[in-house]
């Protein structure tokens, strides 16, 4: 077939693509385009995919004299044009020459959720040689520091080397250590070491410290120096050591001044200083690099074209034998599905990872399916459009007699799915639910028999509120011991629901604190503060004694199976999901925005973006009552602080002579505290927000007139302008 008929073949069209080869060969220049379909690449060596890329596009180094311009690299790939469907080929596998049989590549490769493919395209060519550049610059600078740590952490002559900090102090100890005789010492009259010349001194202890010298040879020592009087030496026989704490006896010096001692000590402790503050700068050097380097490529420029991963194909086993499954993204479920064999299960993004990644069991991916912006938008509107979408259109048609039917027929189809999923899952007991499903909530949620994906979204929600109030529900059910036992499993879980009613009503009567909240303790007690209708209440604290976690003991299962045939008795008229839905999600926000405020003050100055989102989502919260969310002045003040702070690392940095620190701080005031600052300028802002704003506006102004600024004020015309329009 010709190449038009070949191009307008649908698989070449979704699955190939082309990239450029650039090199240099014996002084030659060439380039040449080929096509690919599954991009093969090395995984011996690499950490992560973008490693294996750079590793792929780029191989060897050029000699710059024969270099037409600045690359400097023997052979350089550039993708062309990128497939709607980008495969990558991982090489697990290679030949064992000395075994002389082939072997599976263990190590553990990391692979992100979206790739950003802008680095590794034609149109990006100069500006990725420039920071392949920097990059190069950037290691070579901390290869140099390394080699600098390494001489203070492995440090002597010998083949035995040390840490010159913990060298100098173990000198520092050995030379304050007290010989074995400086307690008799001690307790005599005199509080110095003993003197060489000392004679009468030793004289007057040898008789106190007679009962010690038996046992210990070493004191001897001590009390008796080289250059001692010799009529001494007879009077003092060597005895054997029976004494392992005399054994043991740490080394000290046999003779010391005090201002011998004085001196030393001042001098290893001042060495030993000096040489943590360098070890610790050098620490922080490579910190800095190691950052500028992750974030190298972290440039808006080149994350234009994301891939979405879409596909993992995995192996398990060896190179001569093993079992294959695939993980495949399902849009209209926004979740992973696991296929292994005939068997395809709901899964997560951290059971992918486990499964995946390798380096810890013997299964790991071998093949990576990623699709383009375009195709992902295009599945999830087909997905949301052209499937729920069509036939919810096909049922707001009907007549509403015929409507109503068809939702209580759905109704009880979850049921009987339900009810289905409880035979099974008493016939295995012994098998464990998965982590995925045991996020799953009372419906079977098996797929395209659902009424909705707003009842899926909303039982999902109730039943993870159910979750986290099981501890609760569980000692609610073991006080009906009684009840269950004279008066049957419907009074039990009567007594049991009266009584866990009763006592979330009174929790939520206590007026919520910064230390203590009770809505966080229990979703009813956010409902019953916030006035929820009674039906929303009711269901919300049956399905909690429905969850099928409370499955503890008899008691338990039978009280869980009568609540959740309550809770088939309970139709469409009884209950507005609609309603039901939207308490559930203000909760869930709710407790976001706990969430966002708590892991903001935790991580304080690195994460004021969590602030920033607990506020913007508080306030919508708030907006239906003052009991939906938490304190906002509360979360005002904190988000505050922090940008505050935030602003002054920012300035510090960039007030700094090293090159990398004022990158560094630039960064922050643009990607972190421009954005917060028009964030919090909305038209309720506080006075003490606008005096944020304006304390943090001057401190960068001020800047712009100081004479020693070396050409750093040029950096800020871009943020100022940023900072004047968030005023």
């Amino acid at each position: 077939r010709s190449s038009g008929d070949k191009s307008e073949n649908p698989m070449v069209q979704l699955f190939y693509g082309t990239f450029l080869t650039e090199g240099v060969h014996e002084g030659n220049t060439f380039s040449k385009i080929e096509t690919f379909g599954q991009y093969p690449l090395q995984v011996n060596g690499y950490r992560n995919l973008n490693e294996c890329l750079e590793g792929a596009m780029v191989e060897g180094e050029m000699d710059e004299v024969t270099a037409a311009h600045s690359v400097k690299y023997g052979r350089e790939r550039w993708f062309t044009k990128l497939p709607p469907v980008l495969t990558f080929e991982l090489s697990r596998f290679e030949f064992n020459q000395s075994l002389g049989q082939p072997e599976k590549i263990h190590t553990r490769l990391e692979f992100p959720q979206t790739i950003y493919m802008d680095r590794y395209l034609y149109c990006s060519k100069e500006l990725i040689q420039m920071k392949r550049e920097e990059m190069k610059r950037l290691r070579e600078k901390m290869v140099l520091l390394q080699q600098q740590l390494e001489r203070y952490l492995k440090y002597g002559s010998g083949p035995a080397r040390f840490p010159l900090p913990d060298m100098l102090q173990s000198v520092l100890e050995f030379v304050t250590t007290k010989p074995p005789g400086a307690a008799p010492a001690a307790r005599g009259s005199r509080t110095t070491p003993p003197q060489p010349q000392a004679e009468p001194h030793v004289t007057d202890l040898r008789p106190n410290s007679t009962p010690e010298r038996k046992d210990a040879g070493t004191e001897d020592r001590a009390f008796f120096p080289g250059n001692s009087s010799p009529q001494h030496t007879p009077s003092a026989p060597f005895q054997p050591s029976h004494s392992s704490a005399e054994v043991l006896e740490r080394p000290a010096p046999h003779v010391v001044s005090e201002e011998e001692l004085n001196l030393v000590q001042t001098c290893l402790q001042r060495w030993r200083n000096e040489i943590e503050q360098d070890v610790q700068d050098l620490n922080e050097s490579i910190a800095r690099i190691n950052l500028s380097i992750e974030q190298m490529y972290c440039d808006p420029l080149l994350q234009q074209v994301p891939y979405h991963l879409h596909a993992v194909l995995v192996h398990q086993g060896q190179a001569n034998a093993g079992h294959y499954w695939a993980f495949i993204y399902d849009q209209p479920r926004k979740s992973w599905l696991k296929y292994n064999d005939i068997s395809v299960t709901e899964s997560s993004w951290e059971e992918l990872e486990r499964d995946s990644f390798g380096g810890v069991k013997n299964a790991s991916a071998y093949c990576l399916m990623y699709i383009s912006d375009q195709v992902s938008r295009s599945a999830a509107d087909e997905a949301g459009g052209s499937e729920v979408g069509r036939f919810q259109k096909e049922v707001e048609a009907l007549p509403p007699e015929l409507q109503h039917y068809i939702q209580e027929d759905n109704w009880r189809l979850e049921q009987e799915a339900e009810e289905w999923e409880e035979e099974q899952s008493c016939k295995i007991p012994q098998m464990e639910p998965s982590p995925a499903s045991e996020s799953q909530d009372l419906s079977s949620e098996s797929g395209p028999d659902q009424s909705s994906v707003c009842e899926q979204h909303v039982r999902s929600l109730s039943s993870e509120h159910a979750l986290i109030a099981k501890e609760q529900t569980a000692k609610a059910i073991a006080n009906t011991a009684d009840a269950y036992e004279k008066n049957g499993v419907e009074a039990a879980l009567y007594e049991a629901f009266h009584e866990e009613y009763s006592r979330l009503y009174l929790l939520a009567k206590e007026t919520p604190t910064p230390q203590n909240d009770a809505r966080l303790q229990h979703v009813l007690v956010y409902f019953l503060q916030n006035n929820a209708p009674q039906q929303v209440v009711e269901r919300t604290l049956l399905e909690q004694f429905a969850d099928r976690n409370l499955s503890y003991d008899e008691r338990s299962i039978s009280i869980m199976k009568v609540a959740r045939a309550k809770l088939r008795e309970i139709g469409p008229d009884d209950v507005d999901m609609e309603e039901y839905k939207r308490w559930h999600e203000d909760y869930s926000l709710f407790r976001k925005v706990s969430v966002y405020l708590l892991t903001g003050l935790e991580l304080y100055q690195n994460r004021n973006t969590y602030l920033v989102y607990a506020y913007q989502s508080n306030t919508k919260l708030l907006l239906k009552g003052s009991s939906r969310g938490v304190s906002e002045s509360l979360i005002a003040l904190y988000r505050r602080k922090c940008l505050l702070k935030l602003n002054e690392v920012a300035a510090s940095l960039f007030v700094s002579c090293e090159e990398a620190r004022v990158v560094e701080g630039i960064g922050i005031l643009n990607e972190l505290i421009i954005p917060c600052m028009h964030l919090m300028n909305n038209f309720e802002i506080s006075r003490e927000d606008l005096d944020a704003i304006e304390v943090m506006r001057n401190r960068w102004c001020s800047y712009l007139g100081q004479e020693d600024m070396d050409g750093r004020e040029q950096l800020l015309a871009s943020p100022l302008s940023g900072c004047l329009l968030a005023g």
